[in-house]
């Protein structure tokens, strides 16, 4: 059997009517650029966050590059981020001319560790801004205690949690503004590239428009230098839709972690640690293994795809070898780097295929073994 790491086309099949019928609508329309699609998807994904404002953009490094302009972030500033993870989070951070400031995450959650925070603040310290990694909040109340106290904002990258649970309640407006990625493989995708911010205060929100309409928010005139990012209207209709069905995906993506973390508890393994006031989306199903090589290359063999999120952190890349970071600086990014490998999780894998991985897993494991 073959386990694909996610199957993008079966989430199409199962939605198709209605994806082709939302579609049809908008061609339909004449409403190629903003438009009834785009206010409706806004409305509809504000509401499902629990936050005042959403405003869609072209894709999610754009929500993070212009929430930060928008909080007038730039050249001598300096935002706190994760050491791990996906290097889009600091790439936003430098193109706003602003200084990433890299602090390591918690080795449990492989989230920014609150705790390391506040040493890394200066006077120069703009903006704190967690990612919810693999689909796991990040744990919001002592970065936001520590925004408020020393006068910050707060940022969350939300790429990979929608639908992620925080003490309860939806990640999507705990912080001053919320990023979102639609990226096709994200629990909800587009059929492109597709962003918004999601926001409680609406000078925030206006601002964001703006930015991502060539600094425009009348016609032919333009109060700031912005740029061209806005949420395509025929992606918002199929976010539309997919937002309909985002619970219950995320519904299935749980019970598949649950059954991985029951049937590999005894597989050597090192299974996501989720704290007890924590929800997550289960973007990802990340485990770690001291010999992941050996892990991935069994996995291959028995026809299960794997992938490594992320195999370089950022300060080890060379686009930032300016940050003069050499190898051990940062232990705990570096750790996680050389140890992590994510399962296939999606909501269109068949018990089958999961036993299938358990199967490979254990087989590969109990190899490295002998």
């Amino acid at each position: 059997m073959t386990v694909p790491f996610l199957d993008l086309q079966a989430a199409y099949l199962e939605l198709r009517a209605e994806i082709g019928e939302a579609m049809d609508r908008v061609l339909a329309s004449g409403w190629y650029v903003g438009g009834p699609e785009i206010a409706g998807f806004e409305a509809a994904f504000a509401a499902y966050c629990g936050a005042g404002h959403c405003v869609g953009v072209g894709n999610g490094l754009d929500a993070l590059h212009l929430a930060l302009r928008a909080m007038n972030v730039g050249s001598g500033d300096e935002v706190i981020v994760a050491s791990n993870g996906y290097i889009a989070t600091v790439l936003a951070v430098s193109m706003v001319g602003a200084t990433p400031v890299l602090v390591e995450p918690d080795a449990r959650t492989h989230n920014l560790d609150p705790g390391r925070v506040e040493a890394a603040l200066t006077p120069r310290t703009k903006v704190i801004l967690p990612t919810h990694l693999y689909g796991q909040p990040a744990d919001l109340d002592p970065l936001l205690e520590l925004a408020r106290r020393y006068g910050l904002r707060l940022l969350e990258d939300a790429a990979q949690a929608h639908g992620a649970r925080y003490k309860g309640r939806r990640v999507g407006a705990h912080g001053d503004a919320v990023a979102w990625s639609f990226y096709p493989s994200k629990n909800l995708g587009a059929l492109g590239d597709a962003g918004a911010v999601t926001t409680d205060d609406p000078v925030l929100a206006e601002r964001i428009r703006t930015l991502g309409n060539y600094g425009s928010h009348r016609r032919y005139v333009n109060e700031v230098r912005g740029v061209n990012s806005r949420l395509d209207p025929v992606q918002a209709a199929v976010l539309t839709v997919k937002l309909r069905h985002l619970n219950e995906w995320n519904g299935r993506r749980a019970v598949i972690a649950g059954h991985y973390r029951t049937a590999l508890a005894a597989s050597g393994l090192e299974l996501p640690f989720v704290p007890d006031w924590a929800d997550p989306a289960w973007h990802l199903f990340v485990v770690q293994a001291d010999a992941r090589e050996a892990l991935q290359a069994g996995l291959t063999e028995a026809g299960v795809q794997s992938l490594t999120h992320y195999p370089i952190p950022p300060h080890r890349q060379q686009a930032y070898r300016d940050l003069a970071l050499p190898a051990g600086s940062l232990p705990v990014a570096e750790r996680l780097a050389q140890r992590v490998l994510s399962l296939p999780i999606g909501p269109h894998m068949s018990a089958t295929q999961v036993d299938a991985v358990v199967g490979a897993v254990a087989t590969a494991m109990q190899r490295r073994a002998a």
